[in-house]
């Protein structure tokens, strides 16, 4: 590692340890030319992800979006924020464990609507009024039908 001070290829690591909730490794660094210390840290390379939309265009995975959509499913609803981050995080698990370097948007849309379905009924019917863009009310009371039908 270059020292940011002289420029020197002479370094040495003094310490090293866990830093952002064990997803980085912070390293203390100490130059052997002129002896100053400075910080690197050490973070794996994440492959992008693209999202194929409804339209085909493709842009870069955005946690946001899930996270606003979810927001605005779950307004005035008994949901917890510590139980919104979970559901996103456990739909970001299920996103990358699938090692695709592109993905559509409704696997994406799906994969939400499965886990809010699981937490909360209204959020869920909310959520799918918007993603699959209901027509007219016999398609909304058709996703009504089926919650119904599983309590």
């Amino acid at each position: 590692m270059k020292c940011p001070f002289c420029g020197s290829d002479d370094t040495r690591v003094i310490d090293s340890r866990p830093a952002d909730e064990n997803t980085s490794i912070r390293r203390r660094r100490e130059c052997d030319a002129c002896t100053k210390r400075f910080t690197t840290y050490e973070k794996v390379e994440s492959i992008p992800l693209i999202v194929i939309k409804k339209d085909n265009t493709r842009e870069q995975y955005d946690r946001a979006k899930i996270e606003s959509g979810v927001l605005r499913a779950c307004y005035k609803r008994p949901v917890s924020i510590n139980q919104i981050n979970k559901l996103i995080d456990e739909v970001e698990n299920e996103i990358f464990t699938m090692e695709e370097k592109e993905i559509p948007s409704s696997t994406i849309g799906e994969i939400v609507m499965k886990k809010l379905e699981a937490l909360e009924a209204v959020a869920y019917v909310r959520f799918a009024s918007v993603y699959r863009e209901f027509k007219d009310v016999n398609t909304f009371v058709n996703e009504l039908k089926k919650i119904l039908d599983k309590n």
